[in-house]
């Protein structure tokens, strides 16, 4: 599809305005018959150099648009183009605007050698620049997009659609076989199989463009909005003590709400995130940019099939889980979590892919990260695939939620040596949400045998969560959270008081 055509599909009618139609490439290596290459491909493109960038609207919301235009010598990078696309994001973060790219290349211009490919470098420099102020930027691969356009602005966006269909990767296929003499594989580099690999968030047809963009961008370009909330605010729990086994219990029962239940009583303008970043995708994290109680947000948790208990995850889950915190921590939107698994994953894979290493990340990037968080426990709490995603400056739990170094069964065959004794483990280890609540873990407690779904009342609770962590001061934010729940063991020593005194004070108040 020409620019032209695909910017006016996406774009609000009339909204365009182009910049820098001006700026085209001189030959900069005198390339033999390149001019009249460039005046050909001028005319059969009707447009000057291989990208066109401006200023436009979609759905009301002015954004830049950098737009690759194939038919003008395939698309490719030369010098002009890469400097226009260098001025478009130098003039969007100036300007505090969102960014959509719509690349579509056969990677660097040929004809203007070193030169043109010295761009790439300089083109990931601005993007990475506008980043850093906080913006976002949508990316939608078409076809084809490969080469230095892909490994440049193509790859670098917060979040990437991709057309259907399209052939995206580093080295085009027919170049990829004459090189190494080995047939191409069927469907390798299309759209549809990169999505399976976590490498784009979602296939959507340019028809459906502007609907997906306008919904990443009502979270990532809108301030709060009040929330009418389902109901009255959440019932606490009582200060009588729930039952630890009972909790276990009811966790694992197959109609128990999860995750997607609590998205659809609670978020809006929901947009999922697919996979790590570096070609993994694990569908038991969920990852997603939502409006959660009117709060634009990042959403990481665990997710629960239909009739099933929450999923154990393994590294590249966890890995995913990271690329959200680090999106939330570039566009400065806040974190909510919600946990809910019997455990991290148990296999070969996930430990000859660093799971521990990744759970301890988690911990290390959710326990620093500067923007506002709150955790939901949700149902299950188990091990250290439960505490990855736990650590928050709220944390709220559903009655009957959990958390525990193991399951209760795995505690008793650690010290028994059988099974039998998982309720009474349960207890002893100060497992339940009112157990968590008088450690200082948690905060809220929902009540979940009320008048109304569960799922509605942890909403509410975490509409009232949202709005006090987004208020609070962030140093007294951050080290609250560092120490929440965790009892200090150096009382009798001078050297103990000098070191975690001040701190231990910080965290009571």
């Amino acid at each position: 599809m020409p620019a032209e055509r695909l910017l006016a599909l996406v774009t609000d009618p009339g909204s365009l305005r182009l910049w820098d139609n001006d700026l085209v490439s001189d030959d900069p290596l005198g390339f033999p018959g390149y001019r009249s290459r460039l005046a050909e491909a001028g005319e059969r493109a009707g447009t000057t150099e291989a990208v066109v960038t401006g200023l436009a609207r979609i759905r009301g919301r002015e954004l830049a648009v950098v737009a690759g235009e194939f038919a003008f010598l395939a698309g490719t990078m030369g010098v002009a183009s890469g400097e226009r696309v260098v001025r478009a994001f130098d003039r969007a973060a100036d300007a505090g605007l969102p960014v959509l790219g719509l690349p579509v290349s056969g990677g660097t211009r040929m004809q203007e050698g070193t030169a043109a490919f010295m761009w790439m470098a300089t083109v990931a420099a601005a993007v990475q620049r506008f980043k850093d102020r906080g913006l976002p930027y949508v990316a939608y691969l078409r076809g084809p997009t490969t080469g230095g356009v892909l490994a440049s602005w193509g790859a670098l966006a917060h979040v990437t659609f991709a057309e259907p269909g399209a052939l995206i990767g580093m080295t085009g296929p027919r170049v990829m076989e004459q090189l190494t003499g080995q047939p191409f594989p069927v469907g390798w580099q299309r759209a549809e199989n990169l999505l399976a690999h976590g490498l784009v968030d979602a296939v959507v047809p340019a028809a459906e463009l502007a609907d997906a963009v306008a919904r990443v961008l009502a979270v990532t370009s809108t301030p709060a909005a009040p929330w009418a909330e389902p109901g009255p605010p959440a019932e606490p729990v009582p200060e009588a003590e729930v039952d630890a086994w009972t909790a276990v219990q009811r966790t694992r029962r197959p109609d128990r709400p999860g995750l997607r239940q609590l998205l659809a009583a609670s978020a809006e303008d929901v947009t999922v995130l697919r996979g790590d970043g570096a070609g993994g995708e694990d569908p038991g994290c969920v990852a997603a940019l939502a409006r959660v109680c009117g709060v634009p947000a990042v959403v990481i948790g665990h997710d629960r099939a239909p009739g099933g208990r929450g999923a154990c995850i393994g590294a590249v889950g966890y890995r995913k889980a990271r690329r959200a915190m680090a999106l939330a921590a570039e566009l400065a939107l806040p974190i909510v979590t919600v946990v809910d698994t019997p455990g991290a994953e148990m296999s070969r894979a996930a430990e000859e892919g660093g799971l521990a290493a990744e759970i301890a990340r988690c911990l290390a990037t959710l326990t620093s990260v500067a923007v506002p968080t709150v955790s939901v426990l949700l149902g299950e709490g188990s091990g250290g695939g439960a505490l990855a995603l736990l650590p928050a400056d709220r944390v709220i739990a559903a009655e009957h939620g959990w958390l525990a170094p193991i399951s209760p069964e795995g505690a008793s065959a650690i010290l028994y040596r059988t099974t039998d004794r998982a309720p009474e483990l349960a207890a002893a280890q100060a497992t339940s949400s009112t157990a968590l609540r008088r450690l200082g873990i948690v905060g809220t407690v929902v009540a979940e045998d009320g008048s109304r779904p569960l799922v509605d009342g942890v909403a509410a609770a975490l509409a009232a969560a949202l709005a006090a962590v987004t208020a609070q001061d962030p140093a007294a934010r951050l080290t609250a959270r560092r120490w929440r729940g965790v009892p200090l063991a150096a009382k009798a020593s001078g050297a103990g008081e000098d070191v975690l005194g001040s701190q231990g004070q910080e965290r009571t108040e």
